[in-house]
């Protein structure tokens, strides 16, 4: 979700730790990943304890969000999405008052009449729920939630994930399955992500805020589609966290972790879902090189636990040949394709890593 570096000095990017300092090395890795592993141990101590300096940026104003008048169907999702849109529009309107041209050229491209929110939210670092599909009648739904530093600002990158896997399961061929299934992508940017390099980003803070705000929303997804529907939950980077703090009591059939720095939960089984959890880590991602363990400091616990695609997980490992960090949802790749294949409940088709 967004251009991550491997240098480590952009912030533009969904990631759920900072890159690890210094410049990729070839492959195979040379033996000097005990070393990094500390100095990043370290990076992520100070990230902690030290907050780092910096003028924030000015709030953006935007309207309340959208008050429906009708609760949330089938019949009444053209109306949600106009009404969205509206807000959207007003939000773009109030961002160039206010001279933040970036802000409001992201709120009008949201307010598109081709655009399907379920839901918007211009204040702040913003909030957005956009469908790609027709969601009433989907046999399989796809929810994608990101990690880091998505924002309305960065939602652009966001948007082409989902836009990536939608595409290739709508263009999928072959009738080995008969014919095409009815799918929906949702690009979830539905809680307040940290920032790339913060005090949140090495704690399940946010994550834990964002865990009742996910259950309810595929809740709510289980009201508004038919019986039997398929959903999967396609969770990157730190939105890997918020899947695993939400895992237990969540209506969900399948759980794919990407680009994790763990969840928070030393197992499958301590997640305490009944979906099929995933895991795959492509081969130029940083994300390898970050500690995966948890512990105590000053009263907070930082880190993620056990590595998602490590035997002691337990998770279903498939192939993401050599991704980075953020190249798990770019076409034609063997992630995208592994993702459309548990996206349309085709387990025996994943290609396993």
């Amino acid at each position: 979700m967004g251009h991550a570096q491997r240098t480590g000095t952009t912030r533009h990017h969904a990631a759920s730790f900072p890159p690890r300092p210094g410049t990729a090395a070839p492959h195979p890795r040379p033996r000097t990943t005990r070393p990094r592993r500390a100095l990043l141990a370290a990076l992520l101590t100070a990230a902690l304890v030290t907050p780092l300096a910096g003028a924030a940026r000015p709030q953006i104003p935007a309207p309340r969000p959208a008050l429906l008048t009708a609760p949330l169907t089938p019949s009444t999702l053209p109306s949600a999405y106009e009404a969205n849109r509206e807000n959207a529009t007003e939000a773009a309107r109030m961002a160039a008052v206010h001279g933040d041209a970036h802000r409001a050229a992201a709120d009008s491209a949201l307010a598109a009449p081709s655009r399907h929110l379920l839901a918007f939210d211009g204040r702040g670092t913003g909030q957005a729920v956009e469908v790609l599909g027709d969601l009433a009648h989907a046999e399989h739904i796809a929810v994608l939630v990101p990690g880091s530093d998505t924002t309305l600002d960065t939602y652009t990158r966001f948007h082409r994930a989902a836009a990536a896997l939608y595409t290739h399961l709508t263009h999928r061929t072959g009738s080995a399955h008969g014919p095409a299934p009815r799918v929906a992508v949702i690009a979830w940017l539905g809680y307040e992500t940290p920032a790339t390099v913060s005090t949140t980003v090495t704690t399940t803070t946010r994550a834990d805020e964002a865990a009742p705000r996910l259950r309810a929303f595929v809740r709510r997804l289980r009201t508004l589609t038919p019986a039997g529907t398929h959903l999967s939950l396609l969770c990157h980077s730190y939105g890997s966290v918020v899947c695993g703090r939400a895992a237990p009591g969540l209506d969900s059939d399948d759980i794919a972790l990407v680009g994790s720095p763990g969840t928070g939960a030393d197992s499958v089984a301590a997640l305490r879902t009944r979906a099929r959890v995933w895991a795959a880590r492509g081969g130029d991602d940083w994300v390898a090189d970050v500690p995966h363990v948890r512990a105590g400091l000053f009263g907070i616990t930082v880190g993620f636990g056990t590595d998602p695609v490590s035997t002691a997980f337990g998770a279903r490992v498939f192939d993401a040949a050599g991704a980075d960090h953020s190249g798990y949802f770019t076409p034609g790749s063997a992630s995208l394709a592994n993702l459309a294949r548990i996206t349309l409940d085709h387990p025996s088709e994943v290609t396993r890593g």
